[in-house]
């Protein structure tokens, strides 16, 4: 049995593991490369850099977005207005954008001969150091287009995972960004030729310049990608059990979701005082977080913060977090958090729902909630267009307490409401219903009271010889001194 893991250290390890490997491995293979380049690509397999976009200052970027069929413009703009903020998150600047209308991508460049000239051009007089495309690029596109624009380019995919690199503190979110990161990396490794071989070609040799170096490379990579896996296999085994323990505990489990600044931490932190990072930008928090929370009714549920999610979210992403996003799976009920000040809250509302979808949580109840109605009236008027969502604003306060019972009126109506018979004299059942559950009508009949109460599965044992549906049993019960409501065996003797 593998060894529990430490975080620090464990972590440390796939650092220096990866540092060894880009210090022993030339740069004119990690690079790929023309020379004339501007920095190098992919950050740590090359330039000076462990990220896809530089911090140690300012990067100017190009943005370079396509439609098509059916164009919409509309859409394709207010695309390249959230991957401007996401450079902008990455620490760099957009300087110019580049729209084109294309029926279909190019196999080679994506968007043409043409279209790179003309971005060519552009990143000349703008000194740019990166270009960025809105759509994911293949590593024999990527490779092509810095050959031809002699810079940087990067595709939405590696801005994201740059971001999340930059954002990510925990173990296991270190660990499934590092693993992301890897894959994404892996096939596009690339060689320069006769410069890289360590056996050279020809006659009686089946091996070419460079593809030694190649293959140790990329076995290298894939050996940390299996350690990668099987560490998180491990982490998730630790969620399971974590997972086995609040079922146990018999608390509702509500779970926040929604666009990446949509106001979700601020929520959090508003309802419960976690303390949790609070940024007006996109992916300021990544790691999930769970409080408990008391809502007006008196009943605890368990409140737990997710990372946000984005259109476009890259595939690796999914797979990495499978772990984390599986608490979307066992919530009880999704509070899903929508920008009431945004320009598209409906793309955004459908982007997050088809993630949701993707993970396998679209059978969990939906709440909406409109956030940030301090900034816009846009958020009430949301509300009202959604029958059954609130308008808050996390900030201010505002709507919180509807909010929470809207909560609480939600989860009780996913308990199942049970009838049950209670004789007079047992008054100490009856109180002991109303604290265990909601109690609905309760009915005075000639020898007690027929109650109809929603109780939890884990509950309603505890009185299944008062169901309704069941007879009373005929052996005296005494009430014990505890407190606690007894129950009667089938043979009638006291359990």
């Amino acid at each position: 049995m593998t060894d529990p893991i430490e975080p620090d250290e464990q972590m440390t390890g796939y650092r220096d593991e990866f540092d060894d490997f880009v210090d022993d491995t030339p740069h004119e293979l990690l690079d790929g490369i023309d020379q004339e380049s501007h920095r190098g690509a992919f950050g740590d397999f090359g330039g000076e850099s462990s990220a896809f976009i530089e911090r140690t200052f300012r990067e100017r970027i190009i943005a370079v977005g396509v439609s098509f069929p059916p164009h919409d413009d509309e859409a394709r703009d207010a695309s390249l207005d959230e991957l401007a903020l996401l450079v902008d998150t990455a620490g760099a600047d957009v300087v110019g954008r580049v729209v084109q209308r294309r029926d279909h991508p190019d196999p080679a460049t994506y968007v043409g001969k043409g279209k790179v000239e003309e971005i060519r051009q552009l990143a000349v007089a703008t000194d740019c150091d990166t270009v960025v495309f809105d759509d994911e690029l293949s590593p024999a596109q990527q490779y092509n287009l810095e050959k031809l624009l002699g810079r940087t380019a990067i595709d939405r995919t590696a801005l994201i995972l740059d971001i999340f690199a930059q954002n990510a503190h925990s173990q296991e979110g270190k660990a499934q960004v590092q693993l992301a990161l890897f894959k994404y990396r892996l096939p596009r490794l690339r060689g320069k030729g006769a410069t890289m071989s360590q056996q050279a070609g020809g006659v009686g040799t089946r091996r070419g310049p460079g593809e030694t170096q190649l293959e140790l490379d990329r076995r290298r990579i894939t050996r940390l990608i299996h350690k990668l896996e099987a560490d998180l296999v491990q982490i998730a085994r630790h969620r399971d059990t974590q997972r086995k323990s609040r079922r146990r505990s018999t608390l509702r489990h509500v779970v926040i979701v929604g666009y990446t600044n949509a106001g979700k931490s601020t929520l959090l932190n508003r309802l419960t005082e976690a303390g949790v990072l609070v940024e007006d930008r996109l992916f300021a928090t990544l790691d999930a977080t769970t409080r408990r929370l008391q809502l007006p009714g008196g009943e605890a549920v368990l409140l737990t913060d997710t990372v946000g999610f984005v259109k476009k979210l890259p595939h690796q992403l999914v797979q990495a977090f499978a772990s984390t996003l599986d608490v979307v799976n066992d919530g009880d009920l999704l509070v899903h958090v929508v920008d009431g000040s945004g320009p598209d809250p409906e793309g955004q509302m459908q982007a997050v729902r088809q993630v949701v979808a993707d993970i396998g949580g679209q059978a969990v109840p939906e709440l909406l909630v409109f956030n940030k109605a301090d900034r816009s009236d846009e958020a009430r008027r949301l509300a009202d267009a959604h029958p059954g969502s609130v308008a808050i604003s996390a900030v201010t306060g505002d709507g919180v307490e509807e909010l929470l019972l809207r909560i609480g009126d939600r989860l009780r109506s996913l308990v199942p409401a049970v009838q049950m018979f209670v004789p007079y004299q047992r008054g100490d059942v009856l109180a002991a219903l109303h604290r265990s559950g909601e109690v609905m009508t309760e009915t005075a009949e000639d020898d007690g009271v027929r109650v109809s109460v929603r109780l939890e599965a884990s509950e309603v044992g505890r009185f299944d010889e008062f169901l309704s549906d069941a007879p009373l049993s005929a052996a005296p019960v005494e009430a014990s001194t505890d407190g606690a409501v007894p129950t009667v065996a089938v043979d009638g003797s006291p359990r």
